[in-house]
């Protein structure tokens, strides 16, 4: 196990973005962080009112979008234009060129967010677009938002599968990593540990040949498992 301190990530500040980039993206370099597997960018986005992204392009790559707060306006050169809110997850396949905007929808509050790349399996894939509604499931403590697992509200294309989980305070969890795969764990809410190691929102840890045990604290703990290739 490998442990991604939140403290320890990327900084980057602007007069209307405050980021923290798990692995090098952009201006952030570090030859150790370059990626886990088939998980190549997270990024923590606090975009601040009317601030954004103005229309930029991606190609072949894999890209997830979760709002944590606010809400997030999206457009792009597929035609597509709505807002993503907590609760929903977007995807896109960048494929052979997309080109898109993200905007804070708010004027008055800042939007929170997490924007995930994934590498795809193979070059020059077909454009697509899609955003959905995402509930937790009944009694569940992961739930699959994109990816292989057939419960996932999108399918992608690399054999992984982003889970949302929730547990509630004082609980814990057993999650199997099978053999010749790995999981990457970002916390994004409240705190515990994974395998005895302490750690509190923004915290991440890499997982390989070894399961994960959580035990969340007293205020609970939400986080982003990738289960990958």
């Amino acid at each position: 196990m490998k442990v991604r301190k939140a403290e320890e990530r990327g900084q980057v500040a602007f007069e209307w973005l405050q980021s923290a980039h798990t692995f090098s993206f952009g201006e952030y370099h570090d030859p150790n962080h370059m990626g886990f597997r088939v998980l190549r960018v997270l990024n923590d986005d606090v975009i601040a009112p009317g601030g954004g992204f103005p229309l930029h392009p991606h190609k072949d790559m894999e890209i997830i979008t979760v709002v944590l707060e606010g809400t997030l306006s999206h457009a792009d050169s597929l035609g597509h234009e709505q807002e993503l809110k907590p609760g929903e997850v977007q995807y896109m396949c960048a494929g052979t060129g997309i080109r898109h905007s993200e905007y804070n929808a708010s004027q008055t509050e800042p939007v929170h967010l997490l924007q995930l790349w994934i590498v795809p399996p193979e070059r020059g894939l077909a454009p697509r677009y899609e955003q959905k509604e995402a509930p937790a499931l009944p009694g569940a403590v992961l739930t699959p938002l994109v990816g292989k697992d057939p419960r996932a509200v999108i399918q992608s294309h690399q054999d992984m599968t982003l889970y949302r989980g929730a547990l509630e305070p004082g609980s814990d969890f057993h999650f199997p990593i099978t053999s010749h795969r790995g999981a990457w764990i970002h916390l994004f809410k409240g705190s515990g540990s994974i395998n005895g190691v302490e750690l509190k929102a923004g915290d991440a840890v890499a997982l390989e040949n070894e399961n994960a045990t959580f035990s969340a604290s007293k205020e609970g703990m939400q986080f982003l498992l990738f289960d990958l290739a």
